[in-house]
């Protein structure tokens, strides 16, 4: 079952993706690493999606699933974190996965936006692996240095205050509607954690779902 990562930027998503990976041979499809990339490298998608992201909007769908789609071509268990943000682009993922014959669940990491606020305000990142800190709740042993390299830390544009706080009023704006379509009577495909829980509680509650007989009972597409 393809796992669809639901709820707003800096709630653990990545964090939980990585460690599912590793503990159940998933393949993680991040759409924030994958625009990072296409923004790093240059390319003709990252060129587009570059001016949008510095002004802390969303990526348009379209731009979006032409970077995922040759993503998805692979085969193996999928965990799309960061995608779909929209009810058009879960549409089209919901397309993509009927033609390969693949089913997906959505689970929703669940927040309180003004807790969320202050835990991403201060995040700081080593720009070559992509560690992050927090300067309040997770500081690196020396302010402004990684930890393991002793290289610079960044605060990334889309990490400031006044950009978190467009990013999550988008949030609930344009993404917060897949709640409901995940959740449709009749079709019901979403599951809930409570994503304010330590990293490793909301592991547990992961863990749960996916050893537990509640994917049986969700409706794939």
């Amino acid at each position: 079952m393809n796992l669809i990562l639901l709820g707003p930027p800096g709630a653990g998503k990545g964090t939980q993706a990585k460690i599912l990976e590793e503990r159940y041979g998933y393949r993680q499809i991040s759409t924030g690493d994958l625009l990072r990339k296409h923004v790093r490298e240059g390319t003709p998608l990252g060129q587009e999606a570059k001016p949008i992201m510095e002004r802390g909007e969303l990526v348009p769908d379209d731009l979006i699933i032409r970077m995922i789609e040759p993503e998805a071509e692979g085969g193996g268990k999928l965990i799309f974190d960061g995608f779909p943000r929209t009810v058009a682009q879960a549409q089209a993922l919901d397309e993509m996965l009927r033609r390969k014959h693949k089913s997906s669940v959505a689970i929703l990491f669940d927040v309180d936006i003004d807790v969320l606020t202050d835990r991403l305000t201060g995040r700081w990142t080593h720009p070559a692996s992509g560690r992050t800190y927090h300067e309040r709740y997770a500081p690196p042993k020396v302010a402004g240095i990684d930890d393991l390299t002793g290289e610079a830390l960044i605060q990334r544009p889309d990490d400031k205050a006044e950009t978190i706080k467009k990013r999550l009023d988008e949030y609930v704006e344009k993404t917060a509607p897949l709640i409901g379509y995940y959740d449709d009577p009749s079709d019901p495909r979403l599951m809930r954690v409570n994503a304010l829980a330590p990293i490793g509680q909301v592991t547990a509650q992961l863990t749960a779902l996916i050893e537990g007989d509640g994917f049986a009972s969700v409706t794939a597409p």
